[in-house]
């Protein structure tokens, strides 16, 4: 791509965020890598607002990586639970067990190094080389490719390989010489508070003058949206078995949807009846009632949820299933559960509650 770069982009950055880019966050202030990296893969598709409480008892839990390391699995996606994306707390989990056995519990230096561990790219692992080893390397995450986009003119959805290729040439050719960790964090405070996807202020964008958007009025189409395709439609019906104090709930695979989490157990909409999927739970259940339907939108599909709940009464096999649990009414909110299970299961709480009291 032809050198179009602007000297002044760095110092315009750099300069604004001493008056105007945060100053506090929970994760900024320090250089350890173990909390950049969790504070990272925390923020990768999800808001701060979102991030700062998980990130605060996740440390509360989890202090040091070591502790990370030997923690089981279902304790760390326990605490993740809400968050989304679950593949990020595997890969956090098997990571940290790879940094104390492969590394000595010592985070890699070299950024080439850092990317190769799981569920870190090679965004994210330049970021962390920049903020807690003083490496000059560009990062490329959401906020940043929208400031690129935007101040350069570049066109073409920024997820497509080409179109990051260029950006990640341009990112490159933008990092400064010296205070490469105030430069790289400007850029992202710069898209999270100013550069905004939607009502981009504008009027308090340090890049006003050399911004190709703003001077040829194209912000609303500037980066250009991903292309729009139909979501597939997917329906899914769930057994919401209780037996008045406690919910039975079934330990996900450790890959796919939801991988590792407890769920409801599940019921193909053109399956079994539901007693029959009772009784393969090893319950006996005289009669269903069904709940309110669930939509909840994944990246590449919608999933319809349409829950049964039902008083189980428990035959003496149940124990023997082991992908099966039994969990208390009054632990559920420690559980391990996706967002939209614990909505069906919240919801079936409340009018619980509401019956004990009639």
């Amino acid at each position: 791509m032809p050198n179009h770069t602007n000297p002044d982009f760095s110092a315009l950055l750099i300069d604004w965020h001493k008056h105007h880019g945060r100053h506090d966050l929970p994760w900024q202030g320090t250089q350890d890598p173990y909390r950049v990296w969790l504070s990272e893969i925390m923020l990768q598709q999800t808001q701060v607002a979102a991030v700062i409480p998980y990130y605060r008892r996740f440390l509360e839990r989890f202090p040091s990586l070591e502790k990370l390391a030997l923690a089981p699995v279902e304790d760390v996606m326990g605490l993740w639970s809400g968050l989304g994306y679950y593949a990020r707390a595997r890969n956090l989990h098997r990571c940290a067990q790879i940094i104390m056995a492969g590394h000595a519990g010592r985070f890699p230096v070299n950024p080439n190094v850092i990317a190769q561990l799981p569920g870190i790219g090679r965004s994210t692992a330049n970021a962390i080389a920049v903020f807690c080893f003083g490496a000059r390397a560009p990062i490329l995450d959401g906020n940043v490719k929208r400031v690129l986009c935007r101040t350069y003119g570049v066109e073409g959805f920024p997820g497509t390989p080409a179109v990051e290729k260029r950006l990640w040439a341009l990112a490159e050719s933008l990092v400064p010489q010296r205070d490469s960790a105030t430069y790289i964090q400007a850029q992202m405070d710069l898209g999270a508070t100013v550069c905004t996807r939607s009502r981009p202020d504008c009027a308090k964008c340090p890049l006003g003058g050399i911004c190709v958007a703003r001077n040829e009025d194209r912000i609303v189409e500037l980066p250009e949206a991903r292309p729009r395709k139909a979501l597939p439609q997917r329906e899914l019906d769930v057994l919401l078995l209780h037996d008045g104090k406690r919910i039975l709930l079934e330990h996900r695979p450790p890959t796919g949807i939801w991988g590792g989490l407890l769920s409801l157990p599940e019921l193909s909409v053109q399956g079994e009846p539901q007693l029959h999927a009772a009784l393969a739970c090893g319950c006996i259940v005289e009669q269903f009632t069904p709940l309110a339907e669930l939509r909840h939108t994944f990246t590449h599909f919608q999933l319809t949820l349409h829950p049964w709940s039902g008083k189980a009464k428990i035959v003496p096999r149940a124990a023997e299933i082991s992908s099966l649990c039994w969990v208390d009414f009054d632990e559920l909110a420690a559980a391990a559960l996706p967002t939209p299970i614990r909505k069906i299961i919240d919801g079936f709480l409340r009018g619980h509650a509401a019956d004990a009291t009639l």
